[in-house]
This record gives C-alpha cells, sequence and structure tokens, in this order.
C-alpha cells in the first residue's frame, strides 16, 4: 500500500526531528562537565569516529557552523585537552585538529552516560522503532547534504502564483495544527 503524502508531511517530519534533536541535546548537555557544551562534544565524537588530522574548516563544515564557532570550540577544547592542533605536513597554512587519550576517555564516558540514559526510559517497542526507523533516517540526512540549499521565492512559484505543491490553505494548516507536543 502506498502512502498518501499530504502537502505538510515534510515540514511536520523535519519539525519532529528538530524536537528531537532540542531534547536530546539539552540532555545529553546535562551529562556533560561544566563548560563543555554539545557542540563540543559533537566534535570529539565526530574525531573519534572519523579519525585525526582534520582541518578546522572541515570540522566547520561538517558541524555546520562559522570558522569563528569553531574556532573558539576548538580553543575550548584544548584548554580541556581533549584535542591538540598541529600544523598540517600537507599545507603550512593549515592546522590538523588531533584527539588526545583525555578526548578519547571524554567521549567513551558520556557515550556511556548517555547510553545508561537512554536505557533508562527505552523499552523494547521504543528500541524497536528507532532501529525500524534508523535506515530511511540515515538515507533522509544523506538527501539533505546533497541538497542544502532552499528553493528561490520566484523558483518555487507555480503558474496560479502559489509555491509548487503547496497552497497557502497548506501553510495555514502546518502553522495551525493543535495537539502536538
Amino acid at each position: 500500500m502506498k502512502a498518501v503524502y499530504k502537502p505538510g508531511d515534510g515540514f511536520d517530519f523535519f519539525e519532529e526531528i528538530g524536537k528531537i534533536d532540542q531534547l536530546c541535546t539539552a540532555l545529553i548537555g546535562k551529562m556533560l562537565p561544566d563548560g563543555v557544551h554539545p557542540s563540543h562534544f559533537a566534535i570529539v565524537l565526530y574525531l573519534v569516529r572519523s579519525g585525526d588530522g582534520v582541518t578546522p574548516l572541515g570540522l566547520a563544515q561538517v558541524t555546520n557552523v562559522s570558522k569563528a564557532t569553531i574556532s573558539h570550540s576548538l580553543k575550548v577544547l584544548e584548554r580541556r585537552e581533549f584535542i591538540e592542533t598541529r600544523p598540517s605536513r600537507h599545507d603550512a597554512r593549515s592546522k590538523q585538529v588531533y584527539l588526545t587519550d583525555a578526548g578519547r576517555s571524554f567521549c567513551e564516558q558520556a557515550v556511556y552516560v548517555a547510553a545508561r540514559t537512554f536505557n533508562k526510559f527505552l523499552h523494547d517497542d521504543d528500541r524497536q522503532m528507532m532501529s525500524d526507523a534508523l535506515p530511511g533516517l540515515i538515507a533522509i540526512r544523506a538527501l539533505l547534504e546533497k541538497n542544502r540549499e532552499p528553493v528561490s521565492g520566484d523558483e518555487a512559484r507555480q503558474r496560479d502564483g502559489e509555491p509548487d505543491g503547496v497552497r497557502s490553505a497548506d501553510v495555514n494548516a502546518m502553522l495551525g495544527r493543535t495537539g502536538r507536543g
């Protein structure tokens, strides 16, 4: 059976993911040491998963933050001795970021606490639902990574003056829905 897709479903889907991200980020933030933010943890986690030697610019791109923000975050992580930056072997103007043993230990501890916290309230049905959803979420993330630019207002308009596939009534319905968390 083919699912019936309504014009506001994409908006609602991503809005729910955004809410999940906010709630999860806030919860993880409560597990981290004072002065370490979830964005800092995300950098350390990325380095654990991808390996050392990433440039600050590369980190800014994968974390979707500005160069100034990544620079500040790297300074915080260096003061904590979770990372160190070294001159690039390939480009004297650039630096590369390396995880320290303290950074790996911090990451392992944070993941351990997060796993214990999630296990406290996730039940078998919840875990199954998450497991079932994961392949689709990975595919949607990959699709978003390939499509980072919004359409312009002119590009989105059809001949009848309505956004492509979305009518004003649809937008009003999306904004006026009640009974949602």
